[in-house]
């Protein structure tokens, strides 16, 4: 297992990629409310400031700015998601996974199914799935040409994937807030 330190930086800006365990599932804008409501009361707790966020059927990605003095963005990532996660399991939601890896083990050389189960977290009890995936990705933004272009990225996601033909058309993104 690799040991992955994060940086900590304080009141610094951090872009994020964050998916669910199962991709190709709506579940993030189908249950968009449930999201906005955990992010909420994260920022109510911890607060930092949205730079830009879009949320997409089964991943979304968001800039954040931190406070001055504090740089713990993984615990503030880390409370969304177990807030959204509880939420949705309460309500009675089971989140679908893929039962094998359609590839097999060894894609290169063995293209025969397997029964190994893709995004499952073992912590969780016997045959009750993860709703996000394990880790995420961030980048610390390093000047303002940077934190332009992921800006960008965010809101021009939904025309990427398909979604919107333009980013003012998709619902779920800061781009109209910052953008009216």
């Amino acid at each position: 297992m690799s040991n992955y330190r994060r940086p900590q930086i304080p009141g610094a800006t951090i872009f994020f990629t964050v998916a669910l365990a199962s991709r190709g599932t709506d579940t993030l804008t189908r249950e968009i409310e449930t999201l906005r409501q955990a992010i909420r009361q994260t920022r109510a707790e911890r607060p930092f400031h949205i730079n830009a966020w879009v949320v997409l059927p089964d991943h979304m990605h968001c800039v954040w700015t931190l406070p001055q003095g504090d740089a713990d963005f993984a615990t503030r990532m880390a409370a969304i998601k177990a807030r959204f996660s509880m939420t949705l399991r309460r309500s009675g939601f089971t989140p679908t996974l893929p039962s094998f890896n359609p590839y097999g083990a060894k894609a290169g050389r063995d293209r025969t199914p397997t029964t190994k189960r893709v995004g499952v977290n073992p912590d969780l009890q016997k045959n009750e799935a993860s709703i996000w995936q394990k880790r995420y990705w961030e980048h610390h933004i390093r000047n303002d040409v940077d934190l332009r272009n992921h800006i960008h990225h965010c809101w021009l996601n939904p025309v990427k994937h398909g979604l919107a033909d333009h980013p003012k058309d998709w619902p779920y993104s800061s781009y109209h807030h910052d953008n009216p």
